[in-house]
């Protein structure tokens, strides 16, 4: 079910274009294939550790507070993610939020963009997923969009840059 406009929108109330597109959906098993791939290993190495015979005693119960800490970390956070992070490639302007902890809201006009990137690592080839990394001058950074269909991103990469083209081409 979608959250409610004022749910999402309430830090974003600066009259700028709110993302509103959200990532593909595959995004969420991804990030959980991500985070299970780190907190796995981890207690399972904590745990083959505290099964030596010469293990100190304050092992178990560490592992006792880790396991359900670092499943719920598992878990949850890329249900959250999705629900945060939004993109939009409006009429002159890429606008994306992110973050889980710390959200961040970007925009780039597309007269400040400089080059556009797609990345695809193994995992995200595996769910279909891409990322397009939006490079400007900005001493903030490049904007970058994780999450999205492999054919959106190659669309929406040769779309911004043929309306970046345009822009420069008309003198501006």
């Amino acid at each position: 079910m979608e959250a409610s406009q004022t749910d999402v929108d309430a830090p974003f109330s600066l009259g700028a274009p709110r993302p509103a597109r959200r990532l593909d959906r595959r995004a969420v098993h991804w990030w959980l294939t991500q985070n299970l791939l780190v907190v796995v290993p981890v207690l399972a190495a904590l745990a083959a550790v505290a099964l030596i015979p010469d293990a100190p005693s304050w092992l178990w119960p560490v592992f006792a507070v880790l396991c359900p800490l670092g499943v719920g970390y598992a878990l949850l956070t890329p249900w959250y993610r999705y629900r945060v992070h939004r993109w939009e490639a409006g009429g002159d302007a890429v606008c994306a939020t992110s973050g889980w902890l710390t959200r961040e809201w970007r925009v780039v006009p597309f007269t400040r963009i400089q080059t556009l990137d797609t990345k695809r690592g193994p995992l995200m080839q595996l769910f279909g997923l891409s990322a397009v990394t939006v490079t400007t001058a900005s001493a903030a950074g490049p904007v970058t969009i994780v999450g999205l269909d492999q054919r959106l991103a190659a669309a929406m990469v040769q779309d911004l840059t043929e309306r970046v083209r345009a822009l420069r081409e008309d003198g501006t």
